[in-house]
């Protein structure tokens, strides 16, 4: 009998059968409804209760998956998935997870995966090259961008000199502040409860009529600060917000943070992809000036989630505010060769790096830079339906490919029952922020798959 579960016989032949139902499945995802008709518990219901006693066919499992299971998904995947930020994956993505999970390399210390620690290395210094970083920067796979965030906050607040938080915590230091956007994402405050600055400390900046920081405002804001005996220790920026993809006017917040020696982090971990696109280079303006730096690829680079990359010019801040390493994990080469695992929470690490890898070499920075450049495209054109039709308005100016717009007429509870009759059709899904107290819709393009017809059917069923 095979130590596996099968031996490697019953392994091809059911890869094989695996890989020809994922295949079926994405070249039918566009007849698929994108949100699922599931009700809560309904799939638990329909599953036994209990695991097996006795081995079940391979086969069978895998039918059970696309036949019994993916119709409970909402399908990221689905062209006409135009909600939140899209995520979709590539195939040379999806072969990347597949050899990944097959390797199965813990790049925790350089010994334990030499070559995936190199990898990422490599690969992260392209995407740098890709996106107009300058160098010297020093990047990090992370999960999400919520770890990035946290982990760049975690080495911001290492470097309050007056108290050593690493030591002793935050009881008895002083009371630190961070700011960001009153339109920033809900990681900086989540970040922010976790390391013990609390939802307190966290200081929420107004914004101006196109939804970006106002400087005058950070500026009023850190020296109310400083005159009430608070101690600023940081500023996140963001380049691309959730709600309407607003770019922070980054060079003079920088300068603000300059003048007070507070770590500067910049979110792009959506807008960040875009940099690829030589049209769309603007992104960077000032973002050499930060300590840290997050972009998603898992969001506009095609890359199966979960990636994100945290680049930063203070490695060694990340490292000091991080790093934990007992006997047991030290090794001759750590002096020479980086361990990952000093750069953030988790001490087990994902070979991630491999998918971002073969998505680069598949697609070429031009062939990324092409659909990127096309997806805002898509939502110029949709954003001058909306414009030419007297019935909705335009609330929030579009950057990229994200058009925030609203009945012009219609109240918070009408503008929710348009949407929510639009994704009852099964064919697109959107969703929905708040901007001046008023609901908005949101329609955000960044799926692989979609194409302009797409976008002009989500068009048809908004304004029939």
């Amino acid at each position: 009998m095979s130590r596996d579960a099968f031996d490697s016989e019953t392994f091809r032949r059911a890869a094989q059968k695996a890989v020809d139902r994922l295949i079926g499945y994405l070249d039918d995802i566009e007849r698929r409804p994108v949100l699922s008709a599931l009700a809560p518990g309904g799939l638990r219901a329909a599953l036994p209760s209990a695991a097996p006693e006795d081995p079940e066919p391979i086969e069978t499992a895998i039918d059970e998956v696309f036949d019994r299971i993916a119709p409970g998904l909402t399908h990221w995947n689905h062209p006409g998935f135009f909600a939140y930020f899209a995520s979709s994956a590539s195939a040379p993505g999806i072969l990347g997870e597949m050899m990944a999970a097959a390797f199965n390399a813990n790049a925790m210390l350089w010994r334990t995966a030499p070559a995936a620690t190199e990898l990422e290395i490599v690969t992260l210094d392209w995407l740098r090259q890709a996106i107009g970083l300058p160098e010297p920067r020093f990047g990090v796979i992370q999960d999400t961008a919520s770890t990035s965030t946290l982990v760049a906050l975690a080495a911001a607040r290492g470097t309050v000199t007056e108290w050593d938080t690493r030591r002793f915590g935050l009881a008895g230091g002083p009371r630190l502040r961070l700011y960001t956007s009153q339109e920033a994402h809900s990681s900086v405050e989540k970040a922010a409860i976790v390391l013990g600055i609390g939802q307190e400390g966290v200081v929420r900046i107004p914004v101006d009529d196109e939804f970006r920081m106002r400087p005058d405002a950070l500026a009023e804001a850190i020296d109310k600060d400083l005159s009430g005996g608070s101690r600023p220790f940081a500023v996140v920026a963001s380049v691309g917000t959730t709600s309407t993809t607003s770019i922070d006017p980054v060079p003079a917040i920088a300068a603000i943070a300059e003048r007070h020696h507070l770590w500067l982090h910049v979110d792009a971990a959506y807008a960040g992809s875009a940099a690829i696109e030589p049209s769309l280079r603007f992104l960077m303006n000032g973002v050499d000036r930060a300590d840290s730096l997050v972009v998603n690829p898992h969001k506009w680079m095609f890359v199966p989630v979960d990636l994100s990359v945290l680049y930063t010019r203070r490695p060694e801040a990340v490292r000091s505010a991080l790093s934990l390493v007992p006997d047991y994990l030290q090794t001759p080469e750590q002096a020479g060769a980086p361990n990952l695992m000093d750069y953030g929470v988790a001490l087990g690490r994902r070979f991630r790096a491999l998918k971002l890898w073969l998505v680069l070499k598949a697609f070429g920075r031009r062939g990324i830079a092409d659909r990127i450049r096309e997806h805002v495209r898509l939502a110029s054109l949709f954003r001058s339906w909306v414009e030419a039709d007297p019935r909705f308005e335009v609330c929030a100016p579009q950057p990229l490919s994200v058009v925030c717009f609203r009945l012009r007429q219609g109240t918070d509870e009408q503008n929710q029952a348009l949407i929510d009759a639009v994704n009852a059709t099964g064919e697109v899904y959107l969703s929905h922020t708040r901007l001046h107290n008023r609901l908005v819709l949101r329609l955000a393009i960044g799926s692989l798959r979609t194409e302009e017809r797409h976008v002009r059917r989500a068009w048809e069923l908004l304004s029939a």
